[in-house]
């Protein structure tokens, strides 16, 4: 199971693709939660998730406004997509089925009731 954070991150690492950096994701996180997040609070779920062998990461040398410093691009492996895809389908199931009375208390569509 991911925590919401990895969800989030490795929705983020999707959505770059190859711009996959680390500033670029904090950004892109930091734009879909709409918080700010400290570097800790991204790289260290980023190297969890390689741990866990949802990402991988490659080494290259940075553009000329970096000085040439090396940076990380971080790619998903297919047990990265298929942990978004699962818990994809456990967040539909676990949002169905709720009584009409509640969904209507959420502003829920009957098409947002199966996630």
């Amino acid at each position: 199971m991911l925590s919401r954070t990895e969800e989030i991150i490795l929705l983020s690492v999707c959505r770059l693709q190859s711009d996959a950096f680390g500033l670029g994701i904090r950004q892109d996180v930091e734009s879909v939660t709409g918080k700010r997040h400290s570097i800790g609070g991204i790289y260290v779920p980023l190297e969890r998730l390689i741990k866990k062998g949802y990402l991988t990461s490659e080494s290259e040398s940075g553009p000329a406004e970096r000085l040439g410093r090396p940076r990380k691009r971080f790619v998903i492996t297919s047990n990265g997509l298929t942990a978004l895809s699962e818990l994809r389908s456990f967040s539909k199931t676990i949002w169905s089925g709720l009584p009409e009375q509640i969904s209507t208390k959420l502003n829920l569509s009957p098409e947002a009731n199966s996630y």
